[in-house]
């Protein structure tokens, strides 16, 4: 599988990477053999970049993922985690029922999240996180949602995550987010390696060509992208889909639509043609999938092996359906 390196680090990532937050029972409960299977099956189709966060299960879905690794090459895979919440135990009695849905993960609730992105929140983070995992080190640091925290993470969480990428317990710096304002302050404004943007350069969103790509590809940083579905209706458009984790309006249920009628007639599911397309951007490292299962990852393996004929796009475009300047 093809492999690009991140900015100007030493990482090096596939083009699909495993997301991790499934296998930490995001929504419903996933069987520990069906995790460490989803793994293993990543592994077979070559995938060698594998994201994960504290934030996900509160914990589990890192030892999860640090457990499936084991044995594995520590140089043949690439591991982001994230900083920015830390996990505290609960106070006793908190954990009593089996389960708990937890800011949508089905975990027993052992410990509550906090937002810290100070540079103390961010070294604990790390340790935390490497000792979960059961590493030394991390190879990409995200900060994860700063959001409502701007002063803090350019003040004081990025800095902090400079010194951990001096001090050789990180590899790369990054920051993830499901809009793109922030992350072109972070690309234009700190040295981050790469940026993980969710949700906003699909084939129904591509908001991030108006600002972050282009700073991206002008400073030779790199954008993995997240959330190359939408939660879901680039996967199965049809009433009732989400969108961005709500019921899909009318008008991109209609458009969904329309993406599909289109690659259909080239004889491309929706789905490979989705995730296809941010790949093309020259800033663009890698597509991150979300994955619960071995069959949902040899499907994303499948898809990506997939032609997809220039054609395809040049009637997408014809319809009005992508940007002239999107593909």
């Amino acid at each position: 599988m093809r492999r690009n390196r991140l900015g100007n680090s030493a990482v090096e990532i596939t083009a699909l990477s495993f997301g991790a937050a499934a296998i930490g029972n995001l929504f419903s409960a996933v069987e520990p053999a069906r995790a460490a299977a989803a793994v293993d099956a990543a592994w077979a189709e070559g995938v060698r970049y594998f994201d994960t966060a504290p934030h996900y299960g509160l914990g589990l879905s890192e030892r999860r993922l640090g457990e499936a690794l084991r044995g594995r090459p520590r140089d043949a895979y690439v591991l982001s985690t994230k900083v920015g919440r830390v996990l505290d135990p609960a106070p006793d009695g908190w954990a009593t029922a089996p389960e708990s849905l937890s800011e949508g993960f089905a975990v027993p609730a052992t410990h509550t999240r906090r937002w810290d992105f100070s540079a103390a929140g961010v070294r604990r983070s790390i340790e935390d996180s490497l000792e979960r995992l059961g590493l030394d080190r991390i190879d990409i640091a995200y900060l994860h949602d700063p959001d409502d925290h701007a002063d803090r993470a350019f003040g004081e969480a990025y800095p902090e995550l400079e010194k951990l990428r001096a001090e050789g317990l990180i590899g790369a710096i990054g920051a993830g987010m499901n809009q793109t304002a922030m992350l072109t302050r972070f690309v234009v404004e700190t040295d981050v390696d790469v940026v993980l943007c969710a949700g906003r350069y699909t084939l129904l969103d591509q908001s991030a060509l108006r600002d972050l790509l282009p700073a991206a590809a002008a400073r030779g940083r790199s954008v993995v992208v997240g959330g190359v579905f939408n939660s879901g209706l680039l996967a199965d458009p049809r009433p009732g889909a989400p969108y961005d984790y709500a019921a899909a309006p009318p008008d991109l249920l209609d458009r969904a639509l329309r993406l599909k009628a289109v690659t259909e007639r080239h004889g491309v599911p929706l789905r490979a043609a989705a995730l296809h397309y941010p790949l093309a951007h020259p800033a663009v490292a890698g597509v991150l999938v979300g994955t619960r299962s071995p069959d949902e990852m040899r499907d994303a393996a499948d898809l990506l092996r997939r032609e997809v004929p220039d054609a395809l796009w040049d009637d997408l475009r014809a319809e009005g359906l992508l940007t002239e300047n999107g593909h």
